[in-house]
Parts: C-alpha cells; sequence; structure tokens
C-alpha cells in the first residue's frame, strides 16, 4: 500500500503578516523552523522512504529539517509548487478585499471562476500537482512518501485525488505544518488524516 504524507511548508513571516506568498520565496520564521523540528520528530517512527519538496525555500527549508530527522535526501519538483497569486503577490487580505473587491468575492464564494490577474487558476494548479503525484506514485508504488508543499496546491491536490469539487476550496483548512494522510488502497486514494497539527501544538 502507498501511503502518501501531504506536509505543509512551517511558518513564515508573511505567514504571520497575513501576506499572500504564491511563487514569491520567503523564508521560514523562527517559529516555522522550530515547527519543522517538531514534524521531524513525530514522523521518525513513520518508516518513510521517499521524501519531495516544492523548490520554493519555505518548503525546501521544512523538508531538509525533516529528511535530516528521517535520513531521507530531498528531491525537489517544481509543479509542487504554491499556486501563482499574480498581483496579489506581497498584498495582506485586507487590501485584497478592498482593491480586488469582485475577485475576491468570487475567490471565496466561487473559487474555480476567480481570475486573479496575472495569476494561475485553481484546474491549472490541481492539473500540475496531480500529475507531479501520480508520476512519484508510479516511482514508489508500495513506499511511504512525504511530499512539502503548499497550502492552495495541498488543497487542490487533495481534492483532485478524492474526486472532490474545487468549490469546495475553503470549506477545510491546511495550517502551517500539518500532516494529511492519503492511502493508495486497490487503485483507489483514500484520505486518512486531514490537518493533524498535534505535533505542532506540543
Amino acid at each position: 500500500m502507498t501511503r502518501l504524507y501531504l506536509i505543509r511548508h512551517g511558518e513564515t513571516v508573511w505567514n504571520k503578516l497575513e501576506k499572500t506568498q504564491g511563487c514569491t520565496d520567503v523564508d521560514l520564521s523562527e517559529v516555522g523552523l522550530s515547527q519543522a523540528e517538531r514534524l521531524a520528530e513525530r514522523l521518525v517512527s513513520e518508516d518513510i522512504t521517499v521524501l519531495y519538496s516544492s523548490d520554493l525555500k519555505r518548503a525546501y527549508c521544512t523538508a531538509r529539517i525533516l529528511g535530516e530527522g528521517l535520513r531521507v535526501p530531498v528531491k525537489t519538483h517544481r509543479d509542487l509548487r504554491e499556486m501563482n497569486f499574480g498581483s496579489w503577490e506581497g498584498m495582506d487580505f485586507e487590501s485584497i478585499k478592498r482593491e480586488y473587491s469582485e475577485v475576491h468575492r468570487l475567490w471565496i464564494s466561487s473559487p474555480k471562476k476567480a481570475v486573479i490577474p496575472g495569476g494561475e487558476d485553481l484546474i491549472q494548479v490541481q492539473t500540475r500537482a496531480v500529475e507531479a503525484i501520480n508520476g512519484i506514485v508510479r516511482l514508489h508504488r508500495g513506499e511511504r512518501i512525504a511530499l512539502v508543499s503548499h497550502g492552495i496546491t495541498l488543497k487542490c491536490l487533495i481534492f483532485g485525488l478524492l474526486g472532490i469539487d474545487l468549490g469546495y476550496l475553503s470549506k477545510i483548512r491546511l495550517d502551517n505544518c500539518s500532516i494529511s494522510v492519503i492511502e493508495l488502497r486497490k487503485e483507489r486514494f483514500i484520505l486518512d488524516c486531514l490537518n493533524d497539527t498535534c505535533h505542532v501544538k506540543g
């Protein structure tokens, strides 16, 4: 049985400031570094043999700390990057609501219809993420695989693997350094755990 550990990166300063990061390459905060260390402690007994990460610094740094704890090398995959948020990147949530009110309204109510200037749409994000994971699973069938990525990308991936409509995107949350687990059983992806943060909260 193939078991996927889907991990959101640790906290960054922009997370704390409620700024949209997207593909902007932001470092982990001190809290984020500590979260990654706790993540490694939590997963050390899970027999993970494969570790992939987005190539953005906040994900790769989280994965590197995890990999050191697990003694597993990190492989980067560009398609695990966060959604490109175009003109929203670097803006805080309140500014986005004020300056892009109509697009923001769609993003909350009907996210598949939202077109962010200069950015990706959710279908594009989901397509690249699911294709990346299908390729990784083909290479590592039957193994325990950890993947460190980003909030929106992971939501799109989870919904894609489970066949859930992207319109429900805002109905789930994925916190920094959370673990969600999906297993491949008899050619079907099954959700085993969502947004587990017990290790972060101590």
